[in-house]
C-alpha cells in the first residue's frame, strides 16, 4: 500500500536579523532551514508519517549538510533534484511575519527557481507515493516553475495520489508579468485537497469575496463565507473534495484570535476558538495547519478532529520561534482537551 507523503517545493535559508542596527553590532544573525513544504515535511516526519521532500538543491557541501539534517528528522531527501548552483534565501527581521513589508526575497537565479518542465522524473519522485503535496508560493516564482509543478500535480492526479495545496499568496513573489488567478486555476484542477482563506482564493483563483467583511463580521459571518468559498471551489474544480480556510486575527497588544473551518461531504466542521494574549513567531503556523490537515485526512480521522488537529498545531506553531514546529502529536491532543 502507498503510504509516503511527498512534499514539493523550495527549501529556503532564512536569516533573520535583529533590527536597530543590532545584528551588525553582534555581527550576528540566526539562519533557519525552511520553505513552506519543508515545513510540511518536517512537522508529518515529527507525528510518525513516512514523508520525503522534493526540491531543487546545487551539489555542493551546504546542500550535503542540509541534507544530512533532514534525514536526522527523518525526512527522506531521495527525491531531491541536485541542479544550479545557489539555494534561494530571504530575510525576516524578527518579530514579523511574511505578510508584512519587511521581508527582502533574494530568490532569484535559485536552484529550484530554475526548473523547467522536463527535468524532474516525476515516476521516480512520486515511487511509492500515496499524498503530493505543493503549495501557491512555488508557481509564483516564474512561469516555468509554475509549469514544472502543474507537471507534478498532473502525474500525481494520473497515478490516483492525493493532491493538495496551500494558497499561500504572497503577492510580492508574482513578479514575472502574470497575474495568479490566469496561472493557479490550471494547478488546482488536480487537487483534492484545498487549504488557504477567503482572501487567498480570491486573489489565486478569482472566487468572489466580500471585499468589507471585515469591517463587520462575526464569526458566524466569515464561517459562513467560508462555506460559500468552499462551494465555489467544489463547482469550479470538480476534484477537490475537501477545502479548509483558517483565520486569524490580531487581538489587544500582540495577542491573537485564531479559528478554522474544514467544508467536505457538503457540510461545515469549524475548530474551537484559539486565543493567546502573546505570541512569538507567526511563521510556519500555515505549514503547521497544512501539516495537521493532512495527517488527519491521511490517517481517516473524522472532519471534526481532523480541523482541530490542523487549528491547534497551527496555534501552537505560533507559540514556537523558527519555521517549523517541535510540537508532538500528544501535545496538539492535550491543546485540543484543554480549550474544550
Amino acid at each position: 500500500m502507498n503510504k509516503k507523503v511527498v512534499c514539493f517545493g523550495e527549501l529556503l535559508l532564512r536569516l533573520s536579523p535583529a533590527l536597530n542596527r543590532q545584528w551588525i553590532h553582534d555581527a550576528s544573525m540566526p539562519v533557519f532551514v525552511g520553505g513552506a513544504e519543508l515545513n510540511v515535511a518536517t512537522a508529518l516526519a515529527r507525528w510518525k508519517v513516512l514523508v520525503e521532500y522534493s526540491t531543487a538543491l546545487p551539489d555542493n557541501y551546504l546542500t550535503r549538510e542540509i541534507c544530512e539534517h533532514l534525514e536526522q528528522q527523518h525526512i527522506s531527501t531521495r527525491p531531491v533534484h541536485f541542479s544550479g548552483e545557489r539555494i534561494g534565501t530571504y530575510y525576516l527581521p524578527q518579530g514579523t511575519d511574511l505578510k508584512n513589508g519587511g521581508v527582502i526575497y533574494d530568490r532569484a537565479y535559485s536552484s529550484f527557481g530554475m526548473l523547467r518542465p522536463g527535468m524532474i522524473d516525476w515516476d521516480e519522485v512520486l515511487k511509492d507515493a500515496r499524498w503530493f503535496h505543493f503549495s501557491a508560493i512555488s508557481p509564483a516564482l516564474t512561469e516555468q516553475v509554475a509549469a514544472v509543478c502543474r507537471e507534478g500535480a498532473a502525474a500525481a492526479a494520473a497515478k490516483g495520489i492525493t493532491v493538495s495545496i496551500d494558497l499561500n499568496h504572497r503577492a510580492r513573489l508574482w513578479q514575472y508579468g502574470k497575474k495568479p488567478d490566469t496561472i493557479m486555476p490550471s494547478l488546482v484542477e488536480y487537487c483534492d485537497v484545498v487549504m488557504g482563506n477567503i482572501w487567498a482564493a480570491n486573489a489565486l483563483l478569482g472566487i468572489p469575496v466580500d471585499p468589507e467583511i471585515h469591517l463587520h463580521g462575526s464569526q458566524e459571518d466569515f464561517l459562513a463565507h467560508a462555506s460559500r468559498t468552499a462551494l465555489a471551489l467544489h463547482k469550479q474544480y470538480p476534484k477537490v473534495k475537501t477545502v479548509a480556510n483558517t483565520f486569524r486575527f490580531d487581538q489587544g497588544d500582540g495577542g491573537i484570535l485564531y479559528y478554522a473551518s474544514l467544508d467536505t461531504g457538503g457540510q461545515q466542521y469549524h475548530s474551537t476558538r484559539l486565543v493567546a494574549s502573546t505570541i512569538v513567531d507567526k511563521v510556519g503556523s500555515g505549514d503547521c495547519f497544512m501539516a495537521g490537515l493532512i495527517y488527519g485526512l491521511y490517517h481517516g480521522h473524522n472532519p471534526q478532529e481532523v480541523i482541530e488537529t490542523a487549528a491547534a498545531a497551527a496555534f501552537g506553531k505560533l507559540m514556537e520561534k523558527g519555521d517549523a514546529t517541535r510540537q508532538d502529536m500528544e501535545t496538539i491532543k492535550k491543546r485540543i482537551s484543554a480549550h474544550g
